[in-house]
């Protein structure tokens, strides 16, 4: 099968689709649901959990900019250890398996515009950045079967993301119970103890230098 090419929306549309398609379609199809999946995320997180994230957030302020200046810094240290999913053998995963590295966590389905719209740019991302120390950890919230998620990834050659499934969508509720998630996509940086150093609900362009240079300065790549 051929596999397509982004959108290629400008950044201004790709910021509307994000507050009509991400909010509004998120709000209808994913808060109909609510936590109780056994999907878990920890309460704020202790001094000796999470004591540094707050000054490596602070120290990355100067690179959410751009592209990425809608990532936020939590008013709190926070510990997403505990955020499950499952891995592409359906194995259980949680942010956990990901120690010593640092995540951008992104959250999405098919069924979301926006998310359809960034799925190349955080492809693009891990192949020019993905590494020992940094991984997109993009994790679809479709309900039921596979068939559907593995067809969008085949058609628009999905293939450097590894592939990451919650049908449950607990992720989501238990990050909008967090205050984190209000829409679809939502995207978190997370360090490579777990801890949240920043995040932001809507696309951007991932792809991009601002991203890039987001990241390796997390990452510290």
């Amino acid at each position: 099968m051929t596999a397509k090419k982004p959108f290629g929306l400008p950044s201004m549309k790709l910021v509307m689709l994000a507050a009509v398609a991400g909010v509004i379609a998120g709000a209808a199809a994913v808060y109909v649901k609510e936590a109780g999946y056994g999907n878990g995320i920890g309460e704020t997180a202790s001094a000796d959990q999470c004591g540094s994230a707050r000054d490596r957030a602070t120290a990355l302020t100067p690179f959410t900019k751009g592209q990425v200046a809608a990532m936020s810094v939590p008013p709190a240290p926070i510990s997403l250890q505990g955020v499950s999913f499952k891995g592409a053998d359906g194995q259980s995963l949680s942010m956990s398996n990901f120690a010593g590295k640092t995540v951008l966590l992104n959250v999405w389905a098919t069924w979301c515009v926006p998310c359809r719209e960034e799925m190349p740019a955080l492809n693009a991302l891990e192949k020019s950045v993905g590494s020992e120390k940094f991984e997109v950890v993009a994790v679809n919230i479709d309900t039921g079967d596979d068939e559907k998620t593995k067809a969008f990834r085949t058609e628009y050659a999905i293939d450097k993301l590894g592939y990451y499934r919650d049908n449950t969508m607990g992720v989501f509720n238990v990050l909008k119970k967090q205050g984190l998630a209000f829409g679809l996509p939502v995207t978190l940086l997370i360090d490579d103890k777990g801890c949240l150093l920043s995040a932001m609900n809507g696309p951007a362009a991932w792809d991009s230098e601002d991203a890039k240079n987001l990241v390796k300065a997390a990452a510290g790549i």
